[in-house]
């Protein structure tokens, strides 16, 4: 493909004045920019999380969080809006900053910021703090105000935590002391209440029982024999006319023959039936003799001695059964008392055991309760002494010997270059939608015709001066107006750098 350079730069030379516009707009509108954009000056500082000087083992700390963690909740409180409009408003951040609204305050002011974080495994983690003001002074006292206020909300925030762990632990203490008071007043009362059917007596009170219930048996012993004595009294009385401890001296042989076959046959009726043919013969015996007997009674005289001697012992008897009877009623009661505490001791086990390992549970909620007061009262002395871990400045923020922004050199050169890009293209753009015939070779193209000559358009002197004089116009209208026009934004309307930030913050870049 031959290209027909002298062509092309004949038509550049012929549209020249559309380029010397293009670039004389956008030259100047880099040069405004250049000019009104005022200079940004930067300052910062670095922090850093410092471990605990204290070993764990020796003192573990009550404030605890994740490095990261502990600058994100910083970051996040300093750029609250009410502290930044405090910080920008005292520090007189913006020109106009009183007649700033505070959305568009805050705004700015977290556009001026930046902050980066950085931590790792086996690395110290740090906080870098920049901010971009008008002037040096002015970002150096609102980066100083970002760390007073960091180093500030640390130092509170580790103190009320502390503060607020002691008081915690001192309040579980208080009631833990007290419910174990109240445990053990209810414990109190229960035994107080229950004393004669406590567990730690159930033993004795059982071997109690088994003596109480063998004196019983003995009474009741005692008693059948006086009945017993008091009937075979009787009896010998009715039969014999005598008393039983009437001597054997003044009996008769069949008297005393008789007393020995009764004595015999109640120890047989203990083992024989009373239809045994042993004891009926026996009872047949006995029944001959105490006819014997009775016809050698002697006359009233006698008789009525025996009924007095009788009716003493008898009353005797009955004054002994009475009381013994008396004493096997009391040994009855107090049976039946002592089987009612035996019977109620197992409800009461079961109420005590859950009193006492109600006491127990809390006794060991306040014995961990005091040690772990014990532990905040040493983790809020390390905070109040500063040995535990906080964030210090290791970089403090300095005024900054000159401007960082803008490169007001890159920012003239930038627009040269893009006047020269953009020139160029809309020469080439009109060149590409021009499609008249304008070279001998477009005539044979279209025509298929060979010219002998072509004579070129010859503009008359007064079409000359009139295309000069409005190239001229315009030219004059890019130098001046345009800048013109910047300066007027920037006055009246809004901070160049204001716009650029915005236009920068909707195509997502980082000036």
């Amino acid at each position: 493909m031959n290209l027909d350079l002298s062509f092309y730069f004949a038509i550049f030379l012929r549209r020249l004045h559309y380029f010397i516009v293009i670039f004389a707009l956008v030259t100047a509108a880099s040069v405004a920019a250049a000019l009104l954009l005022p200079p940004v000056y930067s300052s910062s500082a670095l922090l850093l999380l410092e471990g605990s000087r204290i070993p764990d083992a020796l003192a573990a700390p009550t404030v605890q969080a994740a490095a990261m963690e502990k600058f994100q909740t910083v970051e996040n409180r300093l750029m609250t809006r009410a502290n930044l409009i405090d910080i920008a408003r005292r520090n007189q951040v913006f020109e106009n900053v009183e007649t700033m609204s505070p959305d568009q305050t805050a705004d700015a002011m977290r556009g001026n910021t930046r902050i980066n974080k950085s931590t790792g495994r086996g690395e110290a983690t740090t906080m870098w703090i920049e901010f971009q003001g008008e002037s040096g002074e002015i970002a150096a006292a609102v980066v100083g105000d970002y760390v007073q206020f960091i180093l500030d909300y640390d130092l509170a925030s580790r103190t009320a935590s502390a503060e607020s762990t002691l008081e915690f632990f001192e309040n579980e203490v208080n009631r833990l002391d007290a419910e174990l008071d109240r445990m053990s007043a209810r414990i109190l009362d229960f035994q107080q209440k229950n004393a004669d059917a406590l567990p730690s007596t159930l033993t004795f009170r059982l071997g109690q029982q088994t003596l109480l219930q063998g004196r019983l048996a003995t009474i009741e012993n005692d008693i059948a024999t006086l009945k017993d004595q008091k009937a075979r009294m009787i009896a010998i009385f009715q039969s014999t006319g005598q008393i039983s401890n009437a001597t054997t001296a003044g009996q008769t042989p069949e008297a005393q023959q008789l007393d020995a076959l009764r004595s015999q046959l109640s120890d047989m009726l203990a083992v024989f039936a009373p239809s045994n043919p042993k004891v009926r013969v026996l009872q047949q015996k006995i029944a001959q003799l105490e006819e014997v007997v009775k016809a050698q009674l002697p006359g009233d005289g006698s008789a009525n001695q025996a009924a007095t001697m009788l009716d003493v012992q008898l009353a005797d008897l009955d004054t002994r059964i009475a009381l013994a009877e008396e004493q096997r009623a009391k040994l009855i009661d107090e049976l039946a008392v002592l089987q009612d505490t035996i019977d109620r001791t197992p409800a009461n086990q079961v109420v005590l055991d859950a009193l006492v390992r109600d006491q127990a549970n809390i006794q060991q909620q306040y014995d961990a309760a005091v040690a772990r007061r014990s532990q905040a009262a040493a983790g809020e002395r390390i905070q109040v002494l500063e040995q535990g871990e906080r964030i210090s400045l290791v970089e403090t923020p300095t005024v900054p010997d000159g401007p960082v922004s803008p490169n007001r050199t890159l920012i003239v050169a930038g627009g040269m270059l893009a006047g020269i890009v953009l020139g160029i293209a809309v020469i080439v753009l009109l060149e590409v939608l021009n499609r008249s015939v304008r070279r001998p070779k477009d005539l044979i193209d279209k025509f298929g015709i060979t010219p002998i000559v072509t004579i070129p358009y010859i503009r008359t002197p007064s079409e000359t001066m009139r295309r000069r004089s409005g190239f001229a116009a315009v030219l004059l209208v890019a130098i001046v107006g345009i800048p013109a026009i910047i300066y007027a934004v920037h006055i009246y309307y809004q901070p160049l750098d204001a716009i650029f930030a915005k236009v920068a913050e909707k195509l997502g870049l980082s000036l």
